[in-house]
């Protein structure tokens, strides 16, 4: 089939988008649901989450070498809600029941192929992200009552309602003549017979996990309306030995938990990892001879280069939205500042001047204001500024202690870390300080970090007793909290911007 031929056909679907409206009011009823403690983490599906190092010559630009051969019009809608339910396409509906969404009903068949199990383990990617987000939930394939057999021919509908289905992606993979892997899928609603999108991906075979990662995302912002976050990387502490022995060292991973990459061999200690918004580098803080440094790191070519020795740091620098500059905080005198550098001239500016310990700033996505920490009003807490470091105003007022403030990717959040009665709680509040809702409480959590739909939190959790710090994920309903897979202890998570 040619490319032309799933580019018509997808393109002739997309009037229906009208209807996807609603949908977008599901994903904003996460920002309304009240509070309320999360349900147990479910059962973490299995993943190949093996140390892998890149194959021979891909790297990481190797991994993010996938071609579209076509790109499907996009058409959407605002907002739209209607009574208690979200509409997610003609026939697809996602419901709210107290504070929790039912997720949509999903059948996703073993794609078709020459290799058999590498298209079922492809299409098994692609069940499993949308799994986790809490949206979907893929129907058992013991339940389909139509076999597939060619993805061009129009699916037996009432078999696919029989078994409650509001939606179904179909695939095909297969081989080109220069060897790269070639998938194609299409997404059709259930209840009107209509292809809602369908798409080609070419790319070398290493990436075949990657490509499910692309349908998935294809797949949740068709059917919701918002950007998917599946094509994405987490840089972390990987940590092993005991606590008095502890060796920590800097990984990359897919945000499944897959494909780990180690970046640094433990010879030092590293904390506090950052994605730089724009390119593929990370910040990180070093501890050599017990004196804090700071470097960039590209993550294609492992080279790294020393930003700057700054005694007493605490955290890492964050990268301004357009990549140009990091703010950080800088100890003298008993106390800590906020300093702005530009990473092109290394020049320096003090946003900060308080007889206090100011800390752990973010930038907005605008990169107009500043989020940090602070002890200036003698307890821990949130403050908001300009740039320049003008217009300091207080933001939490809530009991306990507030740290780790990070503002989301869409602005419309601020999450943080509260230490009050004993735990450590993750929370989210308005950039203005309304609406503060705790969504995970434990022992020991910290260093919540965002998606780049600004829909999802991953965070690391450590418990009492002689083991160590997991990553989890949360969505902003506080019930889909998730153990993210990793080969031993992790911490310090940073969520990568999308990789397309």
């Amino acid at each position: 089939m040619s490319d032309a031929a799933i580019s018509d056909k997808a393109a002739g679907s997309f009037p229906g988008a009208r209807t996807l409206s609603g949908a977008r009011a599901l994903l904003a009823l996460l920002a309304l649901i009240p509070l309320a403690w999360p349900l147990p983490a479910a059962a973490q599906r299995g993943v190949d989450d093996s140390y892998k190092g890149p194959s021979p010559g891909s790297g990481f630009q190797g991994q993010l070498g996938v071609r579209r051969s076509f790109e499907p019009e996009r058409q959407g809608a605002g907002p739209q809600q209607r009574g208690g339910d979200a509409m997610l396409g003609e026939g697809l509906r996602g419901t709210q029941r107290q504070g929790t969404i039912a997720p949509i009903p999903i059948a996703i068949p073993a794609f078709l192929g020459e290799d058999a199990q590498l298209a079922a383990d492809i299409a098994r990617v692609v069940g499993a992200d949308l799994e986790r987000s809490g949206l979907f939930q893929p129907l058992d394939p013991a339940s389909f009552l139509e076999q597939l057999r060619d993805v061009n021919a129009v699916p037996r509908f009432p078999d696919w309602r029989q078994i409650r289905a509001d939606a179904l992606a179909v695939g095909r993979v297969s081989r080109t003549a220069d060897g790269r892997l070639s998938t194609e899928y299409r997404l059709w609603d259930v209840a009107t017979g209509k292809q809602l999108a369908g798409q080609r991906f070419a790319t070398a075979g290493q990436n075949w996990r990657r490509v499910g990662h692309l349908v998935a995302d294809q797949i949740y912002e068709r059917l919701t309306g918002e950007k998917g976050y599946f094509d994405t990387r987490i840089v972390f502490v990987d940590e092993t030995g005991p606590k008095d022995k502890r060796v920590k060292r800097l990984a990359l991973m897919d945000q499944d938990g897959a494909n780990v990459r180690l970046l640094s061999q433990g010879q030092e200690l590293v904390l506090t990892p950052r994605f730089s918004p724009i390119n593929n580098e990370i910040t990180y803080m070093s501890y050599t001879r017990d004196q804090p440094r700071v470097f960039l790191m590209n993550l294609e070519t492992g080279q790294r280069e020393v930003v700057g020795d700054f005694p007493g740091m605490s955290f890492a620098p964050r990268f301004s939205p357009d990549g140009q500059r990091i703010v950080m905080s800088l100890e003298a005198d008993g106390n800590a500042s906020i300093y702005e550098m530009d990473l092109r001239t290394r020049q320096t500016r003090r946003l900060t001047n308080a007889q206090a310990i100011d800390t752990g700033p973010c930038y907005s996505p605008d990169g107009r204001e500043i989020v940090f920490e602070s002890d200036r009003e003698r307890t821990q807490q949130l403050y908001v500024m300009g740039s320049d470091g003008s217009g300091v105003r207080r933001i939490s007022f809530g009991e306990g202690r507030y740290s780790t403030p990070v503002w989301s990717p869409r602005g419309d959040y601020v999450a943080f870390t509260k230490q009050l009665s004993g735990r450590f709680l993750i929370g989210v509040m308005r950039p203005d300080g309304a609406g503060e809702r705790i969504l995970t409480e434990g022992f020991h959590n910290e260093g919540p970090t965002w998606a780049p739909n600004g829909r999802v939190l991953m965070f690391f959790r450590e418990s009492q007793g002689q083991g160590g710090p997991r990553i989890y994920s949360v969505d902003l309903t506080g019930y889909n909290e998730r153990v993210v897979a990793t080969p031993a202890y992790g911490s310090d998570p940073a969520w990568s911007p999308l990789l397309n």
